[in-house]
């Protein structure tokens, strides 16, 4: 078999490095048409909060599942950094001190030590919103059609029943903790959401059927699962040098976790499984699909 590690690694660099290019391009302090101004101090937070490396994992799906299906690998850049903005609005806000209370973020103070509580609300607030700005302007070269149905894809997923929904759960969950099946619910809205978009985002960039847009969609459903299963393991064996961010935390607060309620080993086993029946999902492309294949390899694999 054809080692794709390589390959993989490569793309997922060069990509990380494009994503960042653009996304500290649109983060200038220099206002667009129709603004009035971007005051200094906000736009100093947003680019913390924002520009502080990563592996810029939801783009790469983003790019690569379109890149598959034939579509623009430019403008799923765009749509990439949009999703980009959307995700780093969730980590501000998620680590807010009325939420998760996190001091660090990618081995970085989070926004709320850097600057204050009002403006990390506000570098939140403010890359939620410029996500939609992104998709709509002139300079992402799709059919308006396609950027309505990214605009409500995108829309679903972050919203009350996606990720800000999951959100709600999973602070709920450190009152009364959920069975599993509410476990699995809170996490495919939590977490799920946004990796699952990615995949599916591709496919409505390629303009491709619904049938390819369905098997998109389920394959970022599973290494959304994948995702959340691995970062509950490396939550309890990993430590904050590695994390980037505390470690031991679900563990403290009492949230319910699949590896809580069924221990390291069921976990790992499932997570496997999970991998395998996302590499499945991609078959019917063939070679076209080992990079997406070997991502989710790398989900399940990661050490942070």
């Amino acid at each position: 078999m054809t080692d794709t590690k390589p390959a993989f690694d490569e793309r997922l660099r060069q990509s990380a490095s494009e994503t960042e290019a653009l996304l500290a391009s649109v983060l200038s302090d220099a206002a667009l048409p129709d603004e009035i101004a971007r005051p200094a101090h906000l736009m100093a937070a947003m680019r913390h909060g924002s520009l502080n490396g990563g592996k810029r994992l939801r783009p790469f799906l983003l790019r690569e599942s379109a890149v598959l299906l034939g579509g623009s690998s430019d403008a799923a850049l765009r749509v990439g950094v949009a999703l980009e903005c959307l995700h780093c609005y969730s980590l501000i806000h998620d680590d807010l001190p009325a939420m998760d209370d996190d001091d660090l973020r990618r081995g970085q103070p989070t926004v709320h030590r850097a600057f204050d509580e009002a403006t990390a609300i506000l570098a939140g607030d403010s890359l939620l919103t410029y996500a939609f700005d992104i998709i709509a302007a002139p300079e992402t070269t799709l059919a308006d059609r396609l950027k309505t149905e990214l605009v409500l894809a995108l829309a679903r997923a972050a919203g009350p029943g996606g990720m800000a929904g999951g959100q709600a759960l999973d602070l709920a969950a450190e009152k009364s903790a959920p069975d599993e099946a509410g476990i699995v619910t809170l996490q495919a809205m939590k977490t799920g959401a946004l990796l699952r978009f990615a995949c599916e985002a591709g496919a409505i960039v390629a303009g491709s059927p619904p049938a390819d847009r369905e098997r998109l969609r389920l394959f970022g459903q599973k290494i959304g699962l994948a995702y959340q299963l691995a970062d509950d393991l490396l939550d309890l064996t990993s430590d904050a040098s590695t994390l980037g961010k505390a470690a031991g935390k679900d563990a403290a607060r009492g949230k319910g976790t699949l590896v809580g309620l069924h221990g390291r080993d069921w976990a790992e086993k499932r997570l496997e499984v999970l991998t395998n029946e996302a590499i499945g999902l991609l078959a019917p492309y063939r070679e076209k699909a080992l990079i997406l294949q070997e991502a989710a390899r790398f989900i399940a694999s990661r050490d942070n």
